[in-house]
This record gives structure tokens, sequence and C-alpha cells, in this order.
């Protein structure tokens, strides 16, 4: 897969949602269904956009994860987080790849053969998914051994191979030593909890995953053991942050256009003007427009920041995920006022989307760790305490 400038990589995501995500994200919302013919369209197009360039892929970074999202998102915010799981996993798996996990892994992902996904979350951690309780042992064939049980993971069942992270069961290993792995889909042991049934963001097939001492090849190790803590703030905090910051800054923008198209449309009839000639309705949408607008901004910058390695890099990533659970939150109740009794129907576009755009304060990390975060890095306190 060759590189693509970004700009024509957006065009492409957006046509991609619009042909492919829009005309069927009603269906995969009722159905809680997963999305699997937007997904495979967007990993048979884009699936190597982070891959770097001497693997076969694109090449991009942070910024066109969260401009890709922006546009998925705003046709259907399953499809768009079930993606944007497989960019961040790739990410992962890119960062301090090995020859075969080059071969294996990255050529077939650049290609747009191959879907990936992130499986850190665990029932007994919560949206601590940096402090893993699955165990790794060494087996003494030189393989590792995998016990553990992974929740909430995006494309559960369905991607052909699973990042995930464990620590090290041997005895004597210092605590803290944690260490992410890629466990590939047809690896005996695996047993999948049954389909998620979600309030909103129903097409993630967001499931448990039981590992019963599933077996994989040393070569599967990303990186060296002990390097979970890097993976997790160097490269899966910022490109899961990105995702998700994409994904709910395209619902919010969704949300304007739909009031906007709405306030243009529709007449009061004994006056014979449209419902967006009165200023008051002028005021909320100028308003809701200035509030998307300066949240995409600060998504943005944080991408450019955080690929440039810049001071404020976690100060922007943090907040522009926060700001954009408040943004989309606010911005699709907004347009429910607007819209009235239409927005309203179960047949709208907005419900969908006002359910949708509650996940984002819940989707780890939730919005008042990040608030957290960014306070303490503001008072240069360290991050996760202890």
């Amino acid at each position: 897969m060759a590189r693509i400038e970004l700009g024509k990589v957006v065009a492409l995501a957006r046509e991609t949602a619009e042909k492919e995500l829009a005309p069927r994200a009603a269906a995969v919302d009722a159905g809680q269904r997963w999305p699997e013919e937007g997904v495979t369209a967007l990993r048979t197009r884009l699936g190597g956009l982070v891959v770097p360039e001497r693997f076969g892929g694109m090449g991009h970074g942070l910024l066109a994860v969260a401009q890709v999202g922006e546009a998925t998102g705003r046709a259907c915010a399953s499809a768009s987080i079930c993606f944007g799981m497989h960019l961040a996993a790739s990410a992962v798996i890119a960062a301090k790849a090995g020859g075969e996990q080059q071969e294996r892994f990255l050529g077939p992902i650049a290609a747009g053969e191959h879907l990936t996904t992130l499986a850190l979350s665990e029932p007994g951690t919560g949206g601590e998914f940096w402090l893993p309780q699955t165990r790794m042992e060494h087996g003494g064939d030189g393989r590792l051994r995998i016990t553990g049980t992974k929740s909430f993971v995006t494309n559960g069942s369905h991607a052909d191979s699973y990042v995930l992270s464990a620590v090290a069961a041997d005895p004597g290993t210092p605590p803290g030593l944690f260490s992410c792995a890629i466990v590939e889909a047809d690896a005996p042991g695996q047993v999948w909890g049954p389909p998620w049934q979600g309030f909103g963001m129903r097409g993630n097939d967001s499931r448990t995953l039981e590992l019963r001492g599933v077996e994989i090849p040393r070569s599967h190790l990303l990186g060296e053991e002990g390097d979970q803590i890097w993976y997790v703030f160097n490269v899966v905090a910022p490109y899961f942050l990105m995702a998700m910051a994409g994904t709910y800054l395209g619902v919010a923008s969704a949300a304007l256009e739909e009031a906007r198209a709405h306030l243009s449309r529709r007449r009061h009839s004994h006056a014979d003007r449209s419902l967006g000639s009165q200023p008051v309705v002028q005021h909320r949408l100028g308003t809701m427009w200035a509030r998307v607008e300066r949240t995409r901004r600060l998504i943005y910058h944080a991408a450019v920041e955080a690929e440039a390695g810049g001071a404020e890099a976690l100060l922007g990533l943090a907040s522009a995920k926060a700001e954009v659970a408040e943004t989309a939150e606010g911005v699709v109740g907004d347009a429910l006022t607007l819209t009235g009794g239409i927005g309203y129907g179960q047949d709208s576009a907005l419900q969908r989307m006002l359910r949708d755009a509650r996940a984002a304060h819940v989707m780890a990390p939730i919005t008042d760790v990040l608030r957290i975060w960014t306070g303490r890095a503001l008072l240069d306190e360290p991050l996760l305490e202890g």
C-alpha cells in the first residue's frame, strides 16, 4: 500500500463513510450488529494507514487517525471505533516490530488483508487498562502461555489478531513488569463471551475474552518483557485517544449538520418563514458551531503536537478526548432541542447519536481521569499513583 497524501486519505475516508457506513448505520444500531461491510471497506482501503512506509504502509500518524475518525464518525460511530481500534493496535505492533512480526502482521495489515484490535481492559481493573491481571508464563519449549480475562474487546471474535497485555507470572519477577503480545484469532484456548448489549455504540461487539492457557510463540511478544508501560503511554494512549476523539468529533459534527439542515428546510406555515430566521435559533446554532470548531482545533493541535514530541503533547491528548466527550454530548442535546419532536423520534439519527455520544465519557480513560492527568502534568506530578 503506497503512501497517499493526507488530503486524499481524508477524502477516501469520507467517500467510504458516505457509501459504505452511512447507509448501514441505522441497521447496525438497531440490530446491534458488528459493521462487517463498513469495517471491511475501511480495512481494505485504509488498513495500513499508520503502518510505516518501510513495511508497505501509508506511514501516517495521529493527525490522520483523528481526521479519518471524524470522517467515519459522522456516518457511523460504531464502525469508526472498530476501525480506530484496528489503527491503534497496528501502531502498537509497528512501534518495535521484529522481522517475523513485520512479515506476519504488518505486511498483511498494510495490504488491507488483516484486521487487528486491542484487548487491554479487564474485569478486575475497570478503566485502568494499564494494570493487567492476565498472567504470562514461559513454557519449556520457548513459547508463552497466557491466562486471564479481557473485557470490552472491540471487534471481539471478528479480528484476525489481538494486541493484549499481561504480567509475568514467573517467580522472582519484579512487580510492575508488564508486557504486550499478539494473539492470533485461531490460537487454541480462547473463549468468547456473548455479544455485548450496549445502550449506545451498539455495533462494536465489545465482548469478553477468556484466555485459558493460550500459547503463542515468543516472537509474538512486542518489544521486550516489561515494555508495557512504554507501549501504553507512548503508543496505545496517543492512538487510542485520537481514534476516540476523532470519532466523537464526527458525531458532534453530524449532529450540528442535522440541526442546520432541519432549521433550513422547516418553515412556519402561518408566517412563511424558516425556523432558522428566528434570532434565538441562530444564536443557539452559532454557539454549537463554535463549540465543535474549537474542539476540532484542540484535537488536531494535540495530534500535531504529539507527533512532534512537543512539551504539551500529554496535555493536548488528554484534554482532547475529555473535551470532545462533553462537546458531543452537549451538541447532540442542543440539536435535539432545535429539531423538536422530529429529532426526538425513534427513526431520527439524533437519537442514535445521543446514545453513541454518551459512551465517550465511559470509554477508558474516562473523562475525570483525563482531567486529573492534565492537572498532574501541569503540576509536574506523576500521572499514576504509586
